[in-house]
């Protein structure tokens, strides 16, 4: 097998053990060409069909293409697609893109607080209506004590910490100091009750990894990674006002290979445009302690 046989191999096996580990499972899907990795890989695991709910945070300030892609790929696919939000802080524009609150602030309220409350069914969840197209109010409030998330070691330095199975208490809170040991592909699953567990199949992934597994296997992302035209495209997707595109002419999957294998983002951090990296401090390990993805 070559090196991204190898990936695939282990990120299936780790999702068909969370698969048969935890009863109430979903997967995070944010959009991004690393969550839909995740689900083209889920759908090898279980033969075309994904077993489990896709859940996506809205924060109402995404790239309105991220979304399209979302809906489109949701009925091509028969996905159990499911979103959340925080309504109150949008109604109470107590975001940063209206200028009442800061970066860090705006993040744990609309994605942070958003995500735990959308798991735990705390708040509303809007599920896809396949018939007609349109999502409506889900009846179901059971929490998910299992989540499958893109997160890779090589993003950033509070992502490295992570273990392939890591546990959060019952409010979500994650102790970076109290993780389980992970040796020989053994994984700890049996968590006592009330434990949130997050499961991270791509952690031994790199950004490279990424984009060739999607040049090799063909995988549909959004275009928004591709130069359209300016001479720009994104490298890392997040919320519109807080997230800037990189100067690049790589108008296909080929060409941003070779931007990052031997281009100018070789030694280039992927999230370099993402506001919420920039700030000072361990602002973002906060927010990942505190419950954002």
């Amino acid at each position: 097998m070559d090196h991204l046989d190898k990936l695939e191999n282990k990120s299936i096996h780790i999702l068909r053990e969370a698969y048969s580990e935890f009863n109430n499972l979903s997967m995070l899907w944010s959009i991004g060409k690393d969550s839909t990795v995740m689900l083209w890989l889920a759908r090898k695991a279980f033969f075309g069909h994904v077993p489990f709910p896709l859940v996506h945070i809205d924060t109402d300030y995404m790239i309105p293409k991220m979304i399209e892609h979302r809906d489109k790929l949701a009925k091509k696919w028969e996905l159990d697609m499911i979103y959340g939000q925080d309504e109150k802080s949008l109604e109470e524009n107590m975001t940063y893109p209206e200028g009442n609150v800061d970066h860090q602030e705006c993040c744990r309220r609309l994605k942070a607080e958003a995500l735990k409350n959308t798991l735990n069914g705390n708040w509303k969840r809007y599920r896809m209506n396949h018939e007609t197209g349109e999502y409506e109010v889900d009846d179901n409030t059971k929490p998910y004590t299992g989540v499958i998330v893109g997160a890779r070691a090589d993003e950033e330095g509070s992502r490295s910490k992570e273990r392939y199975f890591s546990p959060r208490d019952e409010n979500n809170d994650w102790d970076i100091s109290d993780q389980p040991p992970e040796f020989w592909s053994q994984y700890k699953t049996d968590f006592a009750p009330g434990t949130h567990v997050r499961i991270h199949p791509l952690l031994d992934w790199t950004e490279l990894d990424i984009w060739e597994y999607i040049q090799r296997e063909e995988i549909p992302i959004v275009d928004l990674y591709y130069d359209q035209g300016e001479g720009k495209r994104y490298r890392s997707l997040g919320c519109a006002p807080c997230t800037e595109p990189v100067e690049s002419d790589a108008k296909n999957v080929d060409e941003v290979v070779e931007e990052l294998k031997n281009g100018k983002f070789a030694d280039v951090a992927e999230r370099d445009g993402r506001a919420q990296d920039q700030d000072e401090g361990a602002g973002l390990e906060d927010l990942r302690k505190d419950g954002y993805m």
